[in-house]
C-alpha cells in the first residue's frame, strides 16, 4: 500500500521549550496546549496568532477542559489538579511526595474521567504510573511499571483504549470497560521502527485512525487500526510531541514540536523548533472529551 505524504506548515512561531498537550477548544475556536518544563499553559488563536499564556508554578504534562464548569483540569509535576479565576488547586496530589517523578500526557475518555501518567525525570525503566482520576477527584492507579507514559485515545466504540509507553515503540491496544473504566486484555497494534523517532502523543480521527507523533522523527503518522501505516505529515522539526484535530470543521491537525535536547546546530538547522504547526491530511477529528469534575 502506497503511504501518502503531506507537508505541515507553521501555525504559530512559538519557540516553546517542549511544547506538548493540544486539544481544540471548539466554544472559543482556540487551541490550548502546555510548555511543559516552562509550567506554562497557552490558549491561541491560531488564526490571529495571538496567545494568552499562563503559569502553573509547576511542570505541567497535560490539559483537559471541564464539563459545564469554568476553568482547566491539568496533570501537573504534583498531581491532577485544577486551573481557575482563582489560581491553581492541586485535587489530587498522586506523585506530590515523589520528587523524583512528574505528570506527563494524558486526557479523559468519554465517561469524564481524567487518565494520565507519570514518568520520571530521569527516565528510569518502570518508573511511572498510569493513573484514573474520577469525578469525584477519587484517583485509582490502572497501571504500574511504566517508563515513559504518553499518549492515549479510545475507538469510537469505546471498546479499546490505545496506549503509548514511548520506550517500547509500540501503541498497544486495551480492551477497554467503558462503563466501569477498567484495562483488559493487552496487545501491540503498532510496532515502531527505531530509526523513525519514538512514539509520542496520540490522537484518533472519526474513523478510529490513529495519528501518532515521532519524537526525534519529524513526523506525525497515521496508522489504521489494523495497525497498517496509511500516510506521514512531516515537519521541519525533528521533536514531534503531540497532535490534535481542531479549526471549525475539526479537519485542521494541530501539532506539537520542542525545542529541547537539540544542540546549537541542531537548533540553527531547525529554525522553527517549538513551533506549532498545522496540516489537513484529508481526516476529520472529534471535539475532545471533557473532565466530569
Amino acid at each position: 500500500m502506497a503511504v501518502m505524504k503531506h507537508d505541515a506548515e507553521l501555525a504559530l512561531d512559538a519557540h516553546a521549550v517542549l511544547g506538548e498537550g493540544c486539544l481544540w477548544d471548539a466554544g472559543a475556536q482556540r487551541l490550548i496546549w502546555v510548555d511543559i518544563t516552562q509550567g506554562q499553559v497557552h490558549r491561541s488563536d491560531v488564526a490571529s496568532g495571538r496567545t494568552e499564556s499562563t503559569s502553573v508554578g509547576q511542570h505541567v504534562g497535560a490539559v483537559a477542559l471541564r464539563r459545564d464548569k469554568p476553568g482547566l483540569a491539568l496533570a501537573l509535576r504534583d498531581g491532577y489538579g485544577l486551573l481557575t479565576d482563582a489560581g491553581v488547586e492541586i485535587i489530587a496530589p498522586v506523585c506530590a511526595e515523589n520528587p523524583k517523578v512528574r505528570m506527563n500526557d494524558g486526557k479523559p475518555d468519554r465517561a469524564g474521567r481524567f487518565w494520565a501518567g507519570t514518568m520520571a525525570y530521569d527516565q528510569a525503566p518502570g518508573a511511572g504510573t498510569l493513573y484514573r482520576l474520577d469525578a469525584d477527584r477519587t484517583a485509582t492507579t490502572m497501571l504500574q511499571g511504566v517508563t515513559i507514559s504518553n499518549g492515549l485515545d479510545w475507538t469510537p466504540d469505546d471498546r479499546l483504549m490505545y496506549y503509548i509507553d514511548t520506550p517500547t515503540h509500540r501503541v498497544d491496544a486495551f480492551a477497554f470497560d467503558a462503563e466501569r473504566g477498567l484495562l483488559g486484555e493487552r496487545r501491540p497494534v503498532v510496532e515502531i521502527p527505531r530509526g523513525e523517532g519514538s512514539p509520542d502523543g496520540m490522537t484518533l480521527d472519526v474513523d478510529g485512525g490513529l495519528w501518532v507523533a515521532h519524537w526525534g522523527g519529524s513526523r506525525v503518522c497515521h496508522y489504521l487500526p489494523d495497525g497498517r501505516l496509511d500516510c506521514e505529515v512531516l515537519l521541519p522539526a525533528s521533536q514531534v510531541s503531540c497532535c490534535c484535530f481542531g479549526g471549525p470543521d475539526l479537519d485542521t491537525l494541530f501539532i506539537t514540536t520542542a525545542s529541547s535536547g537539540l544542540s546549537p546546530e541542531q537548533l540553527a538547522a531547525e529554525p522553527h523548533a517549538g513551533g506549532v504547526f498545522a496540516c489537513r491530511p484529508g481526516a476529520t477529528g472529534r471535539p475532545p472529551f471533557r473532565y466530569g469534575g
